[in-house]
Parts: C-alpha cells; structure tokens; sequence
C-alpha cells in the first residue's frame, strides 16, 4: 500500500547486555549486494511476461503460451531465493546476532507465502 507507514518497533539486546528499543517502517530500504542483479532479473522476467501476453493476444498454441509462462514462473522463483539468500545472509545474521525475533519471524511469514 503505498503511503502507507506500518512501524514495527522490537527490543534488541547488544552482545554487553544493553536493550534499546529498535524500529523498521515499510519505508525502510534495505541494501543488498545483489540488487542490480534483482532488477536485471526483474526486468527480463516483465519482458518475457509482455512477450507472453501478446502469445495469448496473437491466438498462440496454448502449449507455446504455457511453456513461456513456465519460463517466467521459474524466472520469477529464481529471483526470489536470489532475494532470500541476500535476506538470509544480511539482515537474518544481524538479527540473530541482536536477537531480534520479529525479524526471523517475518521472515518465517515470507518464506510461507513465497512457497505457496
């Protein structure tokens, strides 16, 4: 939802035992090595996914248009562990290390939907 500010403010307790109160708004951007990457993936998968709908548009073979759209599918599933091991690797390390659970558990959530 765009302008839509949802905070999710969590507790984190440093390695000498000090507790702070930290906070993410869906306006948080996050930094990841592999974001070109990402996009360049996304870029390519809404081209073949255009080239796809004009298939349909032009009366393809339904078998072509399926196996096309297998492609993007598979495209798009790839995209996603490229974003979930990014995740894993960064933000799911930090979080461990703080001992944020919202943020494991969030992720938990993602996982659940993306695998559906």
């Amino acid at each position: 939802m765009k302008g839509t500010i949802k905070e999710q403010v969590h507790a984190h307790k440093s390695p000498d035992g000090t507790e702070y109160l930290h906070s993410h708004e869906n306006t948080h951007k996050h930094s990841h090595q592999n974001t070109k990457t990402v996009l360049n993936r996304l870029s390519r998968a809404i081209g073949h996914l255009e080239s796809v709908k004009r298939m349909v548009e032009d009366g393809r073979d339904c078998s072509e248009v399926l196996i096309q759209l297998s492609a993007v599918i598979s495209a798009l599933n790839n995209t996603g562990k490229v974003i979930l091991k990014d995740h894993m690797e960064h933000c799911i390390v930090d979080a461990v290390e703080s001992g944020d659970k919202a943020a494991i558990e969030d992720l938990t959530k993602a996982i659940d939907s993306f695998m559906k």
